[in-house]
């Protein structure tokens, strides 16, 4: 044999005696497989999380902002003349600071309105912070939830005014929107807003409470353009989230979506 035979050879033993020398290579997995029981692949998608049958359509594209009133003054406004199938979501006081309603907004990208009234916020102005991090939009409900109708011009403006700067010391902002407690106003709130920075004074249509919508006037359901409040209540159930899930069930079972107020206004 040449050197060059048994060059070759030896190199095919070697290959051979490798060959032998390797275990059985195990069989692949498959991503889906190798997910961990927690894991982002194995949760189910947001709107069954939360309770909902269906996820929530996108909104349309929002319209030209409507032409302020011929006196000057914000306008009051309880639904959105529009239609689209949209409605509007708003949070009062602050007095609940639920934890879980803050995952709830971020996943279904919910865009929800939140008026605060310091006095009922306290010390809880960081749960709001988060929430408006995650999207929600932070509004106007007065310094002490005092009704304003029928007080005088400096004391409606001390309480709007004031809150005003509460929320631009808590968050950089001073809203365009404002809600009067108790859907209580009048005239001189309306001068008192404006002077404020106020855009338009925001009532609703519909109230969602601890049992199910009430609606202050017109048909008994909702309505494309209805503004939709979530007061706080004094009992602890149902929590922010569970009313937010019962509400949005009645949303889609109504056809609509929710829709960002501030893109109407």
């Amino acid at each position: 044999m040449t050197r060059r035979g048994r060059t070759a050879g030896a190199a095919a033993f070697l290959v051979l005696l490798a060959g032998c020398a390797l275990p059985d290579a195990p069989p692949s997995r498959s991503v889906e497989a190798e997910a961990a029981p927690g894991s982002a692949a194995s949760q189910p998608p947001p709107h069954r999380r939360w309770g909902l049958p269906s996820p929530l359509s996108p909104p349309p594209s929002p319209p030209r902002h409507p032409a302020r009133p011929a006196d000057g003054l914000p306008p009051v406004l309880d639904r959105i003349p529009t239609p689209h199938k949209v409605v509007f979501l708003t949070y009062d006081d602050g007095a609940e600071k639920d934890p879980r309603f803050v995952d709830m907004v971020r996943e279904l990208r919910l865009p929800v309105s939140m008026f605060l009234t310091d006095s009922v916020v306290g010390p809880g102005y960081g749960h709001f912070a988060r929430l408006r991090s995650v999207g929600a939009s932070i509004q106007n409900h007065t310094l002490d939830h005092a009704a304003l109708r029928g007080l005088p011009y400096a004391g409606q403006r001390a309480e709007i005014c004031g809150q005003q700067n509460k929320l631009h010391s808590r968050f950089g902002i001073r809203p365009h929107l404002f809600r009067p407690p108790y859907g209580t106003y009048d005239t001189t709130t309306r001068r008192a807003a404006a002077d404020c920075g106020i855009k338009a004074i925001v009532l609703w249509r519909a109230t969602m409470n601890a049992g199910d919508l009430t609606f202050t006037k017109g048909p008994a359901h909702l309505q494309p353009g209805d503004i939709v409040s979530v007061p706080s209540t004094e009992t602890p159930t149902p929590m922010l989230r569970e009313r937010t899930t019962r509400l949005l069930r009645r949303v889609q079972e109504a056809g609509l979506t929710v829709g960002r107020l501030e893109d109407y206004l």
